[in-house]
């Protein structure tokens, strides 16, 4: 029964910390491209965002296509961790148990590589990175997120970008545990951004004070990613 109570407790302050995040980042959330663009380039149906399904240059694929950097981590999840610090309250270090602990989230989303294919409909189940940030509360100070990958892979996003109730840590998809060669046992995933913002075989979460470029953006890659304005390169 004490434990319970713990948990219930803890459900209760990471609920209470949630919404007072959702509130203070709304209004960016909403003037986001991909909420906000009047003008989307691309086509088919109009999904829950108000955006056409298949963003422009786009073109969809059943089938799941592997990109990596060449080398694909194999974590026992006994040794698995994810690190989340920098700018936050309460930096933590979660161990497998611990991640699964948390509040568990289900959603449905698109996926959009920037080589031009776009998988739809893909039923994810993990932790929304908005419960993580919750969890460790983040400063006011804070205004962007650097994710890294444990084949050394990083990447940058706004925290109106990665607080969105889509942005998930998934360790599921379509019913199945998330495959090694896509990011297994656990990657971020971005509906509204292109995909190279979900980092695969994710480790750390760190908030920073300001913007800094990751992996693929040192390289050329657009800062910002958003598929409805083809924004793919800087």
């Amino acid at each position: 029964m004490e434990n319970e109570e713990i948990q219930d407790n803890k459900l209760d302050r990471i609920i209470e910390a949630r919404m007072k995040l959702k509130a203070r980042f709304e209004e960016k959330m909403k003037l986001t491209p991909s909420m906000a663009d009047e003008k989307p380039q691309g086509k088919g149906e109009i999904n829950r965002h108000g955006m056409p399904n298949t963003p422009v240059g786009q073109t969809l694929t059943t089938k799941w296509p592997v990109l990596d950097l060449g080398y694909q981590p194999k974590i026992p999840l006994d040794k698995w961790r994810l690190i989340i610090d920098g700018e936050v309250e309460n930096p933590v270090i979660l161990t497998w148990d611990d991640f699964m602990a948390l509040p568990q989230t289900e959603d449905v989303s698109d996926f959009h590589c920037v080589t031009t294919w776009s998988k739809l409909d893909m039923a994810w189940k993990g932790v929304s990175l908005i419960d993580l940030a919750a969890l460790v509360q983040p400063k006011e100070t804070a205004t962007h997120i650097m994710c890294y990958g444990y084949d050394t892979y990083t990447t940058n996003i706004s925290l109106e970008e990665a607080l969105k109730p889509d942005v998930l840590l998934g360790h599921t998809v379509d019913g199945q545990p998330l495959a090694v060669e896509h990011g297994g046992p656990l990657r971020m995933i971005t509906p509204q951004l292109y995909a190279w913002k979900g980092s695969k075989w994710i480790k750390r979460l760190e908030f920073m004070p300001k913007n800094k470029l990751g992996f693929w953006e040192e390289r050329g890659y657009s800062n910002t990613a958003y598929p409805w304005r083809n924004d793919r390169y800087s």
